[in-house]
């Protein structure tokens, strides 16, 4: 088991990992118990500049756009339920394949349809993001979002930076009340 960051907390990936290169950031989430709602949690990957901005949606990853155009960053598949044990949604980035304009990765998860729906991150539990090294399968790091997040549509769960050509991750756990990826978006321009 990685190391585990609470809010706030950053660690280097690739001071102890000289090699390191491809990665899988795996997202899970829970329903509370007893709920019968379904609810469709929906992670996506913001590529920014040095100014922190998009620079267009052609560097946003989502269920609607599966790659980036470089092909540095791959998401797996949408998971509507957030049912099973484990990750319910993956994301494989290629950091030796990133643009170098890119400096930043931001994970965020919002919930879909979620004002039509009346859901928020209140009704979810466990949730939590971890990476692993994809050479090896050893997981480097995991962040488990403990914050009471009622009335919160989406979150910003974590980032992946550089730092002097060196790969860090960040656990952000910043909740808002964006109620789509597009107003998530907005932030960003």
């Amino acid at each position: 088991m990685g190391v585990s960051l609470k809010k706030g907390q950053r660690i280097s990936l690739s001071k102890e990992n000289k090699e390191l290169s491809k990665v899988v950031a795996g997202l899970g989430w829970d329903p509370i118990d007893g709920s019968s709602a379904q609810i469709d949690c929906d992670s996506s990957v913001l590529m920014l500049d040095a100014a922190d901005k998009l620079g267009g949606i052609k560097n946003v990853v989502y269920f609607g756009s599966l790659s980036s155009i470089d092909g540095s960053i791959v998401h797996k598949g949408d998971n509507l339920t957030g049912e099973g044990e484990g990750d319910d949604e993956q994301i494989v980035v290629d950091l030796s394949a990133v643009p170098q304009d890119i400096r930043k990765l931001v994970f965020v998860v919002n919930i879909y349809k979620c004002t039509q729906r009346n859901q928020h991150f209140g009704m979810i539990k466990s949730a939590f993001i971890r990476i692993v090294n994809l050479a090896d399968n050893k997981e480097l790091a995991r962040f488990n979002l403990t914050e009471e997040y009622a009335g919160q549509t989406s979150l910003i769960v974590a980032e992946i930076y550089r730092h002097n050509e060196e790969w860090k991750f960040a656990a952000i756990g910043q909740g808002s009340k964006a109620a789509s990826l597009e107003e998530i978006l907005k932030s960003y321009k």
